[in-house]
Formats: structure tokens, sequence, C-alpha cells
């Protein structure tokens, strides 16, 4: 049988549930590999400032002996933008660039140098990004700067992302 057995309570007595999985709980949170944790979370799409970002991270984790941590974040839409329906319900769009962008990541010869993973993520950038580099126990989060005036108007993934952060958030413009 797979998982954990719950031991017979003595005499009678009901066991306290946090004490009866006390191994539990870590096994869950460290779902990760353990040979990437403290490594550098970069994120990318593909796009210019998102290379720039990747080619920094490639030398920051050189340069601290650690691996890097690839993720990319698909698109999510509320679904009442076609339904109509009330709450908002989210729905992951098919998003296939995180294969193409594995499969050009496979092939550059720049990424020899570090051992990386390539993480694909659906929902809101920010939090997804944190939500890795927590898991990860990263030492920093890279990501590019937002060139535009959508960036402008909505506010850039790297300034949201630095002001809530729980790690050092690395800008590269």
């Amino acid at each position: 049988m797979a998982g954990y057995e719950l031991p017979e309570p003595a005499e009678g007595k009901p066991l306290a549930e946090s004490a009866a999985l006390p191994e539990a709980a870590p096994e869950l949170r460290s779902s990760c590999d353990p040979a990437f944790r403290h490594g550098v979370v970069v994120g990318f799409d593909g796009s210019v400032s998102s290379e720039r970002a990747l080619a920094y991270s490639i030398g920051m984790a050189r340069r601290l002996g650690s691996a890097l941590i690839i993720v990319h974040v698909a698109n999510r839409l509320p679904a009442t933008v076609w339904a109509g329906c009330e709450p908002p319900v989210f729905v992951d769009v098919p998003d296939h660039r995180t294969e193409v962008l594995g499969l050009e990541l496979a092939c550059a010869d720049h990424l020899a140098e570090v051992p990386w993973i390539l993480v694909e993520r659906g929902g809101d950038i920010c939090h997804e990004l944190e939500e890795v580099g927590r898991e990860y126990e990263a030492d920093a989060i890279v990501v590019g700067g937002t060139q535009g005036i959508i960036g402008r108007i909505f506010g850039s993934v790297a300034g949201r992302l630095a002001r809530r952060a729980q790690r050092p958030v690395i800008v590269i413009p």
C-alpha cells in the first residue's frame, strides 16, 4: 500500500492530527528535484528581454555554482469573456509555446554550462514566478524589463514582482 499508515491509538485515545504524520508535511512541500534547490529562477517567454534575462541568469548560476530553473507561464483567460457566467472562471488556453521554447533551449549551446530545467505554469506571471522561487528555495528571480505601452499602463511584471517577492529580484533591461 502506497502512502503513510496511521498508527493505532493506544488505549482508545485519539491521536492528534498534527502529530500523526510529522514526516508527511516536509515531503509534500519538497516535491521539486533537490539538485535544483537554491538555484536561479528566470522568467522566459522567448522575447528579446527574456533572452537577455536568460543570458544573465546563466552567468549568475555559473558563478554561484547552482542550477537554473527556467519558468514559462502560459496564458489563462477568464471564461466570462466567452460564456458570460458569474463568478469568473479561468480557462487554460492551450499554449504550445512551452514545447517550442523547450526544444529551442535544448539546442542552445550556452545552456550546456549549467544544469537547467524548464517549468511550465499557468496563471499570473508574478505569482507563479514567486511560487516557483519558493518551491525551489531560489537564491534570486531574474526577469526581463517590459518594453512598450502595455507595461506602462498596467504595470510591468518586474515592478509587481519586485514589490511582492520574498527573495531578490533582478530586472534586466
